[in-house]
């Protein structure tokens, strides 16, 4: 496939990085001659030149024969009129772009992005996109990564076997004799840095990170099998008032009107715009890392500290500092995904990358086949995908036994007229079922060839 990419940022070479990877054909174009050099340097790209929403500078990056179009500059308009571009002089298929101010996407203004006036297939929003997951992270305490499929009917959880973990050193197999009624399968495993697929004889030790499937509905019971029964948060702190920490606290007062929620927010002015805008949270005015500010907060009395800020220093930071003075539960934002595995060392239970839910969000719509969603993880080695079988599908009709998956697959969750089914070795996948499950990066190919019907992009 042949993708341009406007923008070489974070995100930007993300997405690069990735769809290089699996040697797709990739162009990507920024006006900063040092950034595309960057990433021309390390990626198998071609680089340009230029803004991405003159049609000079898309001709030459080979608009003509492009599948499709990323735009993912720092600029709303720009992203918006190199699609425009793209659509009404070269007729690229898909047009993804990412698009911040929230003014655009307000409900009433539906109809801007549709095809009659300015043509964008896919809309990124990451304010939002983060936002919700944080609200997720938050519902589910005992886990470091959630994600939801199905319509939100299934779950996928990323905890942490500790010590006292029950299930440690139990051969995976006999869970479900211990568990007979558990609707949950274990489908990846890292330890020691590395991911895998486990096997039914595999069992898992203590500083392994498990990631399950399970019904929504069964998530916290699952969770409390891990050894995880952590309360959900009635006190937050959220460090930073921009506009995802400004979206996680209207989100918390719209569903958690019981919570008590405080912000705090380095910049006078937007201290106090925000501050008009929240009838519930207090918004104080400060630096997350000054200890006189959190002690004002009553760190030491909250459950959970949220450090949303731009600067993934101060979020590592003002968590440690919320943790040491008494603060329960720390979750943080980085931007820099090579920190992650820092950060849980120093304590801080969860962080989310902007970058890593934006790429997720995009190859939902590069896989081929009928995939619905996508999730990379661990920095790209494995994918949680969610596709839907159709007639053609090499899965659908024959006992999940008799098919002969590859290592790196395995099938967690089925969604069946609305009903979730947790598979085993006799279930059968029907025609039209929604199917969830990991792959490792090597192995995702083989997951579109079996949801692929025709040559489409979906």
């Amino acid at each position: 496939m042949k993708v341009l990419i406007c923008g070489a940022g974070q995100v930007g070479f993300g997405i690069a990085e990735r769809l290089s990877a699996e040697n797709n054909d990739v162009s990507i174009i920024d006006n900063s001659a040092s950034m595309v050099q960057r990433v021309s340097d390390i990626l198998d790209v071609r680089g340009f030149v230029g803004h991405g929403s003159q049609p000079d500078v898309l001709d030459e990056a080979g608009a003509r024969d492009a599948d499709m179009i990323i735009a993912v500059t720092l600029h709303d308009e720009v992203n918006m009129v190199a699609c425009q571009v793209a659509h009404s002089l070269f007729n690229i298929p898909t047009k993804i772009a990412r698009i911040r101010a929230q003014s655009y996407l307000e409900p009433h203004w539906h109809d801007l992005f549709s095809r009659e006036h300015m043509p964008i297939d896919v809309i990124i929003s990451p304010e939002v996109e983060v936002g919700e997951m944080v609200i997720r992270r938050l519902s589910l305490p005992g886990a470091f990564e959630t994600v939801s499929f199905g319509d939100g009917a299934i779950s996928v959880v990323g905890v942490s076997c500790e010590e006292d973990c029950p299930v440690v050193d139990t051969p995976l197999t006999q869970l479900t004799e211990l568990f007979p009624d558990l609707p949950a399968v274990v489908v990846a495993v890292v330890r020691e840095g590395r991911l895998f697929v486990p096997h039914g004889a595999d069992h898992l030790i203590a500083g392994d990170d498990a990631y399950f499937v399970a019904p929504n509905d069964q998530v916290e019971r699952t969770l409390n099998i891990f050894g995880h029964d952590e309360k959900q948060a009635r006190r937050v702190i959220i460090a930073g008032g921009g506009n995802v920490g400004l979206y996680v606290a209207n989100r918390l007062e719209e569903l958690q009107s019981s919570t008590r929620l405080k912000l705090i927010e380095s910049n006078r002015e937007r201290a106090v715009e925000i501050a008009e805008q929240l009838s519930q949270t207090v918004v104080l005015h400060g630096s997350t890392l000054d200890e006189e500010v959190l002690k004002e907060a009553d760190v030491s009395n909250a459950d959970t500290m949220i450090a949303l800020t731009n600067d993934d220093q101060v979020n590592i930071l003002s968590c440690i500092m919320s943790d040491r003075l008494g603060c329960d539960r720390a979750m943080c934002l980085l931007n820099n995904a090579s920190y992650t595995d820092m950060v849980r060392s120093l304590g801080i239970e969860a962080s989310i990358n902007p970058r890593a839910i934006t790429v997720s969000r995009v190859l939902e719509h590069v896989r081929r086949g009928r995939i619905r969603a996508v999730h990379s993880i661990q920095n790209g080695a494995g994918e949680i995908i969610e596709a839907e079988a159709l007639d053609t599908s090499t899965l659908v009709g024959r006992p999940l036994r008799e098919i002969e998956l590859p290592d790196g697959l395995r099938v967690g969750a089925i969604l069946r007229n609305g009903i979730v089914q947790i598979p085993n070795g006799e279930t059968e996948i029907k025609a039209h079922d929604r199917v969830v499950m990991f792959a490792m990066a090597e192995n995702v190919h083989e997951v579109e060839q079996m949801f692929r019907v025709s040559l489409e992009f979906f």
